[in-house]
């Protein structure tokens, strides 16, 4: 059966989940470099990239975002291989729309921020336009159902971002997210909610916010969107304990050294899935349509965010059922010897060596 595209689910009352969080991942699995942060691996390890959209979607994503963010021009003349744009571009489209539609999900097209939008310099608009349109058109012409745009912390650049999906997509709705900094205002100076509701305004299908923030920083600023845009709006934070002294992943540091956590020791501020599903239940409370998780996203923390959103992902196949485990088990046919007595011994705080 054809898969209803995004802006018919979101008008039908369906809540869209989007797993985000490769860049990380593969790096954590020892495929992508931190630092310059390209998607090599679409290149390298195709077949793992496949992989975890795959596992993305058994965890509960509708989406299956293709892998070409940070996969633009200005990032892949940095590590020199900017004769690969066009193939990274089109092998990691390709392979998203594979899996998009042998699990009937829908597949978008990706672009972010290119690292030299300036507003005050023509050359580099222009520059800057450029690169979104080739992406926007590989993207259209590889079957995208439709766009994602993120991690704008300029209003301008993510405006412009807008216009070129209006302009070179071919009709392609846009999901348009800002990346609030420590600070509720763009690097441009405009309120993350009126820069919201202003690129509603202008036709983006989704508006909302993405990256840096972690669930308990991120809610209050969404809660201000939702109160400011009359249509769907999106959330998609980092799975990182921030707080309002260090309120994005950038600030949190590390007890043990002093030094800033990101990006290798962020692992030390995970959030556990008890607070992702809060985060999520937030949310829903909210009336958030488009929900996810970014960096440091992992299918855990997606299974999580679907049930909230009242989905059964086959991974809940396998989720978490204490009530068989042999030591904290409740089941009849479990030995007290174990439930009770082992459980006495195993959790006390008796000295090493000395009679139980």
């Amino acid at each position: 059966m054809p898969t209803k595209g995004l802006v018919e689910r979101l008008s039908e009352g369906e809540g869209v989940i989007i797993a985000e969080g490769y860049l990380f991942e593969f790096e954590r699995r020892g495929l992508l470099k931190a630092g310059s942060f390209v998607p090599e691996v679409v290149l390298e390890f195709p077949e793992r990239v496949l992989d975890l959209h795959e596992e993305f979607v058994h965890a509960g994503s509708d989406v299956v975002q293709a892998f070409t963010y940070y996969g633009h021009r200005e990032k892949m003349r940095l590590i020199g291989k900017e004769h690969l744009l066009e193939k990274l571009n089109i092998d990691a489209l390709k392979i998203a729309r594979r899996v998009a539609d042998r699990t009937g999900t829908l597949m978008a097209g990706n672009i972010c921020n290119t690292t030299v939008y300036q507003k005050d310099n023509q050359e580099l608009v222009e520059q800057t336009e450029a690169m979104f349109k080739e992406q926007i058109q590989w993207a259209e012409g590889n079957g995208a159902d439709f766009i994602i745009a993120e991690t704008f912390l300029d209003y301008g650049e993510a405006e412009l971002a807008l216009e070129c999906i209006k302009k070179y997509g071919n009709g392609l709705p846009a999901l348009v997210n800002l990346t609030p900094p420590a600070a509720e205002t763009t690097f441009d100076g405009k309120p993350i909610d009126v820069a919201c509701k202003m690129l509603e305004d202008k036709g983006a299908a989704v508006v909302g916010l993405n990256c840096s923030r972690g669930p308990s920083t991120i809610i209050p600023l969404i809660k201000k969107v939702r109160e400011m845009c009359k249509g769907p709006i999106a959330c998609l934070p980092v799975p990182y304990r921030t707080t309002p002294e260090q309120p994005i992943m950038q600030t949190l540091v590390d007890p043990d050294t002093n030094k800033m956590a990101f990006p290798e020791n962020l692992p030390a501020f995970q959030c556990s899935r008890y607070q992702i599903r809060e985060f999520a239940k937030q949310c829903k409370e909210i009336g958030v349509e488009v929900v996810g998780l970014c960096c440091g996203n992992a299918s855990h923390y997606m299974r999580e965010v679907a049930e909230v959103y009242g989905r059964k992902p086959p991974a809940s196949k396998y989720s978490t059922d204490m009530s068989l485990h042999f030591m904290y088990g409740n089941k009849a046919h479990f030995s007290k010897h174990y439930t009770q007595s082992y459980l006495k011994t195993f959790i006390s705080n008796t000295k090493r060596g000395e009679s139980n």
